[in-house]
C-alpha cells in the first residue's frame, strides 16, 4: 500500500549556504511526481531529506505514519532523528544515480541482500523476492552476472529490483538516468512507467528527463532557488505555466 507524503515548512542549508528554503507539499498516495529545475535548485538535497540521509534544519516530513523533523533532548543534542530515519527507510526505497552496486557480489546477491539484512528475511524468501523482482524489470537473465558485465541500464534496473526488494510503499529516485547513455535512458524509464501503472507505489522522481515528466508524471513540481516556483498536471504545466521562472525553463523544451 502507498504512503501519502506532506512536508511542512522544509528548510536545509550547508555550511550556511540555505539550499532548502521552505517547503511546503503533499504528494497523494500512489501519485508519481517530478521535480525538475535547474542544477543547484535544491532537487537532490529534497529527496535526500525525504529518505532522512540529511538532517533537517527545520520544518517536517510526514511519510504515513513516519514523522522526521529536528529534535533535542534535555542537553541540547541532537535526539532520534536517526532511529526514525531508519524506521522511515522501511517503508521508503531510493534509487540512486550511481547504481551503488556492490561489485564484488552477482546481481541475484545484490538484489538479495538487503532484505535478509534490513527485513529479516530468510535467504530462501529473499532470493524468492529477488527473481520475482528481476522478473518484472526484465533482468532475470542477467541475474548470476557481476555488475561490470551489465550495460548501466541494465545495472539501474538491477538497483531498481534491489530497491523493490524491501517492498517499499515509496521509492525515491534521484536522477536515475543522468549517468546513462541517452540510447539506455529509455528503458529504465519504461520501467518507472510500468510500476506507475501496475504496482501501489508512491514514486518521487528528480528527472532531467522533460519527455518522461510530462508523460508519466501525475504532478510536475517546478524547484527554483530552494522553494517551489510552481507545482500542477503536466499539459498544464508545459502548455500555460504561470510562473516566469518556469516558462523560462521549459521554453527550451517546448
Amino acid at each position: 500500500m502507498s504512503l501519502e507524503i506532506k512536508i511542512k515548512n522544509l528548510k536545509k542549508s550547508f555550511n550556511q549556504n540555505p539550499i532548502l528554503n521552505g517547503i511546503d507539499l503533499t504528494i497523494p498516495k500512489g501519485n508519481l511526481v517530478c521535480f525538475i529545475g535547474r542544477s543547484g535548485c535544491g532537487k537532490s538535497t529534497l529527496l535526500r531529506c525525504l529518505n532522512g540521509l540529511e538532517v533537517l534544519d527545520e520544518g517536517e516530513i510526514h511519510i504515513g505514519n513516519h514523522i522526521l523533523k529536528r529534535t533535542h533532548n534535555a542537553n541540547g543534542e541532537e535526539h532520534a532523528f536517526e532511529k526514525a530515519a531508519m524506521e522511515l527507510r522501511q517503508d521508503v526505497g531510493m534509487v540512486f544515480q550511481s547504481f551503488q552496486l556492490f561489485p564484488h557480489l552477482k546481481i541475484i546477491d545484490n538484489v538479495c541482500l538487503a532484505p535478509v539484512v534490513l527485513k529479516k528475511c530468510t535467504p530462501l524468501e529473499a532470493k524468492k523476492r529477488a527473481h520475482n523482482y528481476l522478473e518484472m524489470v526484465g533482468m532475470i537473465d542477467h541475474a548470476q552476472k557481476y555488475p561490470q558485465q551489465l550495460s548501466g541500464g541494465q545495472q539501474q534496473r538491477a538497483a531498481i529490483a534491489r530497491s523493490l526488494c524491501l517492498n517499499p510503499k515509496v521509492i525515491l529516485y534521484d536522477e536515475p538516468t543522468s549517468a546513462l547513455d541517452p540510447e539506455l535512458v529509455d528503458e529504465v524509464l519504461i520501467v518507472m512507467k510500468t510500476l506507475d501503472r501496475e504496482h501501489d507505489l508512491t514514486q518521487l522522481v528528480v528527472t532531467h528527463e522533460m519527455r518522461f515528466a510530462r508523460e508519466a508524471s501525475d504532478t510536475i513540481v517546478y524547484l527554483d532557488k530552494g522553494l517551489i516556483a510552481e507545482a500542477g498536471h503536466p499539459e498544464e504545466l508545459f502548455t500555460n505555466p504561470k510562473d516566469e521562472r518556469t516558462k523560462q525553463f521549459l521554453r527550451k523544451f517546448i
